[in-house]
């Protein structure tokens, strides 16, 4: 069985659905990270940008998923997650 964390970092944007294709390949990675509680700082520093540029992608995120915060976030794409990035067809 896959972690909670195995599971997220898996999931990729289907075409077909709107709340997850109006992310950005970054608003993506960003949405990822922050569905896993990781801080802003931390973010920051693996993705080598500023703390202000994370701050600024989440809140497009949470304005684009229609969420108020990063546990919404989670429950939404626990809810209705994102086809996953591997060609086998979901059970």
């Amino acid at each position: 069985s896959n972690s909670w964390k195995e599971c997220l970092m898996a999931i990729a944007p289907p075409p077909d659905n709107p709340l997850y294709s109006a992310l950005t390949p970054r608003e993506f990675d960003v949405m990822h990270y922050v569905a896993e509680g990781t801080p802003n700082k931390v973010i920051a520093a693996e993705l080598g940008v500023s703390q202000r540029t994370i701050e600024a992608h989440r809140a497009r995120i949470f304005q684009k998923m229609q969420v108020r915060n990063a546990v919404e976030l989670a429950r939404c794409m626990l809810q209705r997650p994102p086809k996953p990035q591997s060609s086998r067809s979901p059970l």
